[in-house]
C-alpha cells in the first residue's frame, strides 16, 4: 500500500478530509492517505513541502504562489474553496483600540513571516490606505494559542485570522474583532510537490477524485452543519452561516485568477517578480 501524506489546517474546511479518510475511501483504492495538521498554518506547510515531510498540502493560495516563486519545488494542481476567506481582525477583549484606523503603526501578530497573517496584514494596510513601510510591524507568533497569548499579554496588538474559527474565542471574551478582511481570491489551493507528481499521477487522480466527489455533495450530507458545530465548538448558527458562504471547487486554478493574486502581491513588494501561469500550476 502505497503511503502518501497530506497536510492542511485542522479547521472545518477540511471536514471533507476527514470523512473520507474515515470512511476508508483511499485504502480500498490501495492508498495509505495520512492527515497532518498543521497549526501553524501556511508557513508551515510551505517547509513541510520543501523538506519532503508531506507530499500534497491543502493551502492558502496566496501564501503557496509566494513560496513557489520563492523556491518551492512544488505545483497546484487543483482549487480546493473557491470562496475567499474571510479573515477577522482582532484584538484583545480589553484592548483599548476600538476600530481599524487604531490599529495603524501598531503591531500585528502574525503565525510567520509569508504566512497568510502575514500576507493579509498587507492587504488589510492597502485597503486603508496605510503607508507599508511605516504603518506596519510584526510579531510572529507560531499559531493561534500563540496569538491568544501575544494579544492577552501586550507583545502584540492585532491578530487576521479566518472569521468562524476564531468566533470562539470572540464568544468567551479572549478576543474582540473589529472588523473583516476577504481576501480578494478563492482561499485554498491543493498543491503537491514536483517530484510526487511525476512519480504518483494515478494515486494523485485517485485522491482527487475521491475528495472532489465529498466536496461536490458536502453541502448535502444530513446535519453537516450539526457534525461541524460539534467537532469545531462552533455555534451551529454560524457553522450555517459559514456554509451558506462557502463553495468548493473541483477545477484548476484559472490563469486570470493567478495572475491577479501575483499583481496584488507584487504591488505590495511581497514578490519580487511576476511569473507565467505554467511555473505556478500542473494541469493533470
Amino acid at each position: 500500500m502505497k503511503k502518501i501524506n497530506i497536510g492542511g489546517v485542522p479547521e472545518h474546511f477540511n471536514l471533507a478530509w476527514y470523512l473520507t479518510l474515515k470512511e476508508g475511501e483511499y485504502k480500498a483504492k490501495g492508498i495509505n492517505l495520512r492527515w497532518h495538521d498543521y497549526y501553524g498554518g501556511t508557513g508551515a506547510m510551505c517547509k513541510a513541502l520543501r523538506d519532503g515531510s508531506i507530499d500534497i498540502a491543502v493551502i492558502l493560495t496566496e501564501g503557496i504562489i509566494k513560496d513557489i516563486i520563492d523556491g518551492n519545488p512544488s505545483k497546484i494542481v487543483q482549487t480546493f474553496v473557491q470562496t475567499p476567506l474571510i479573515w477577522g481582525i482582532h484584538v484583545a477583549h480589553d484592548s483599548p483600540y476600538k476600530t481599524i484606523e487604531d490599529l495603524k503603526q501598531t503591531k500585528a501578530a502574525i503565525s510567520r513571516y509569508g504566512s497568510g497573517s502575514h500576507l493579509m496584514a498587507y492587504i488589510n494596510a492597502q485597503n486603508n490606505n496605510w503607508n507599508l513601510d511605516t504603518d506596519l510591524n510584526f510579531e510572529v507568533i507560531k499559531n493561534l494559542d500563540g496569538a491568544v497569548k501575544g494579544l492577552t499579554n501586550g507583545n502584540a496588538d492585532y491578530f487576521l485570522w479566518e472569521k468562524f474559527t476564531t468566533k470562539p474565542l470572540v464568544d468567551n471574551g479572549t478576543f474582540r474583532r473589529i472588523g473583516n478582511c476577504p481576501s480578494p481570491w478563492p482561499c485554498f489551493v491543493i498543491t503537491v510537490r514536483e517530484d510526487f507528481i511525476k512519480s504518483n499521477k494515478d494515486e494523485l487522480n485517485t485522491i482527487l477524485h475521491s475528495i472532489n466527489n465529498t466536496t461536490s455533495e458536502f453541502k448535502n450530507i444530513p446535519s453537516i452543519d450539526k457534525t461541524i458545530a460539534n467537532r469545531y465548538e462552533q455555534q451551529l448558527e454560524d457553522v450555517q452561516e459559514w456554509l451558506n458562504l462557502t463553495e468548493w471547487s473541483q477545477e484548476l486554478i484559472s490563469e486570470e485568477t493567478v495572475m491577479n493574486v501575483q499583481k496584488e502581491l507584487f504591488a505590495l513588494n511581497i514578490i519580487p517578480k511576476i511569473v507565467d501561469y505554467k511555473k505556478l500550476i500542473h494541469k493533470l
